[in-house]
């Protein structure tokens, strides 16, 4: 890897790091559907604009099976999980266990792709679990009645980002890397739009909570998606998933900077012990 490959390795950790901030803060305001569709339709909308004038097409014809997969999988389900689940829990919390997303992938790839699941995969998923213990076991954290859903909620958002990689194998070989982040974002957005009038944002929403969430779609959505697909590109699939090593410890320093938050020392263990995890599935 160059070292522009480098910088822009940390700056997408950092950027992604920061959605967590900027869901806590929004999420609260603009409630789970709305916030989980502000940030998907704004996203694609943006970079739909910014794709045409660029001469890019994405092949919606072609393609619309494979975007709307990805965009129900990749995106619509788990930005509904995590926008429910940053209403009950801190950025830092959802950024730890979103790591374990590589697991779930490892142990969905070998049961419906035959992948092998080696003996460092398996040492890798126990990591994992011991660490998710660590992280929302009895006593780690101030667990409020809604605690549980939340963190049920990660989960299930991480295990949609694990079966992402399933048809990401099987449809990625013929599907152009923009198209995915435009298309399956629009996808998405058009899947959620109908809950809008069922889920009213509870608020209050002022200028924080807006700025919050544009920065959620902008920086996260959209720039984050193409800087990943420009890192897949320059360098291959596997050195870019080091961004997921990255993210949570930017999550975990700006909740303590912005937010105030702050993890016990049981959860930062489960932490180190969920990363662990990570580096060896995706290693293995």
């Amino acid at each position: 890897m160059k070292a522009a490959d480098y910088a822009r390795l940390i700056v997408l950790a950092a950027i992604w790091g920061a959605s967590f901030i900027f869901m806590r803060v929004a999420a609260p305001a603009f409630g789970t559907a709305w916030t989980a569709e502000g940030r998907l339709l704004v996203a694609a909308l943006v970079l739909a604009a910014w794709f045409r004038f660029a001469g890019f097409d994405a092949q919606w014809r072609r393609h619309w099976k494979a975007y709307a997969a990805i965009g129900l999988v990749n995106l619509a389900l788990p930005s509904l999980l995590y926008a429910f689940a940053l209403r009950h829990v801190s950025a830092s919390v959802g950024a730890v266990l979103n790591a374990t997303a590589p697991m779930f992938g490892a142990l969905l790839a070998a049961f419906f792709l035959a992948e092998r699941f080696t003996a460092r995969k398996a040492a890798g998923c126990i990591c994992g679990i011991a660490g998710v213990v660590l992280v929302v076991g009895p006593g780690a954290m101030d667990q409020t009645p809604m605690f549980g859903y939340a963190v049920a909620a990660c989960l299930s958002a991480c295990l949609c980002y694990g079966y992402n990689g399933v048809l990401m194998r099987r449809y990625a070989p013929g599907l152009p890397s923009r198209g995915v982040a435009v298309g399956g974002q629009l996808a998405a957005a058009l899947m959620l739009l109908p809950l809008l009038p069922f889920a009213l944002p509870p608020g209050p929403v002022g200028a924080l909570e807006i700025s919050n969430l544009l920065a959620l779609a902008l920086l996260g959505n959209a720039l984050g998606f193409v800087m990943y697909f420009r890192l897949i590109s320059d360098v291959g699939a596997t050195r870019a998933l080091t961004v997921t090593y990255l993210m949570p410890l930017f999550a975990v320093l700006w909740g303590m900077l912005f937010l105030g938050e702050s993890l016990p020392a049981s959860a930062l263990a489960g932490g180190v012990l969920i990363l662990a995890g990570t580096v060896l599935v995706t290693r293995g």
